[in-house]
């Protein structure tokens, strides 16, 4: 009788796990390493995905009304991760068919990102409760413009060679942090594919967070929001008043 070969495994772990972002803070490189424990002597693949806290993106567009060029009413979008990075040993379609990608939000352009205010819920050729956006097919030139305004500062990016195996079942990825990069509790996804299917999955945590003076100022705003607003408006009355009193002339 013979014996049934036990399913792939991935384990990964980060060099770092908290990053601290202070004043002088230009980003960060957090290396992670794993392994792929399998009988088969053709590796898997891995897929690396890492995003970070949430955050509504509010996007306006240039519209031409009577000659003039003025900004359209904007649209919010929920969902969208303040960083997102996917990196794989190759690329992400020719690891796994489009609806596997979509399923599992592996890639840019498979995140679901959604722009709820414009949504309504009617029925639809005798089919209830049917999503239908007003944005109608706009909706994917708006999307990809959060996606385009993400990539430019550096907060989403896919590498389909950013996993590299160093040896037979390590494999090692890096995961880059610009100086924008939100705080808060990032997550990180490392999914073993085998023949197209995700087999495996470990997840790590990573927390960016503000240090010194910064996160002083940082939790006053959050937690005091009123104080710290009449603060920063007599602090700059105080400037004002400061700056002219040094430059009057008699």
């Amino acid at each position: 009788m013979a014996i049934e070969a036990p399913p792939p495994v991935v384990s990964a772990a980060l060099t770092e796990t908290n990053v601290r972002v202070s004043a002088d803070f230009r980003g960060a490189r957090i290396v992670l390493y794993g392994a792929v424990f399998q009988d088969q002597t053709q590796p898997s693949d891995v897929v690396v995905i890492v995003r970070g806290p949430e955050q509504p993106v509010r996007i306006t567009r240039k519209i031409r009304v009577a000659g003039l060029w003025l900004n359209s009413r904007p649209v919010v979008f929920d969902g969208a991760p303040g960083f997102y990075m996917a990196a794989s040993n190759r690329p992400l379609d020719e690891i796994a068919t489009f609806g596997t990608l979509r399923r599992l939000g592996a890639g840019v352009d498979h995140l679901p990102i959604n722009a709820p205010a414009e949504q309504r819920i009617e029925t639809r050729y005798g089919v209830r409760d049917v999503v239908v956006s007003s944005l109608g097919a706009d909706y994917y030139v708006w999307r990809r413009a959060v996606v385009r305004l993400k990539q430019k500062a550096g907060l989403y990016d896919e590498d389909g060679r950013g996993v590299r195996f160093v040896d037979r079942g390590l494999f090692r990825a890096e995961i880059a942090l610009p100086a924008g990069a939100p705080t808060g509790v990032y997550r990180a996804d490392i999914l073993l594919f085998e023949n197209g299917r995700p087999v495996s999955r470990r997840v790590r945590t990573l927390t960016v967070e503000k240090v010194g003076l910064e996160r002083t100022l940082y939790l006053w705003a959050h937690n005091r929001p009123w104080s710290y607003g009449l603060a920063s408006m007599a602090f700059a009355l105080a400037a004002g008043w400061a700056a002219s009193a040094a430059f009057r002339r008699d």
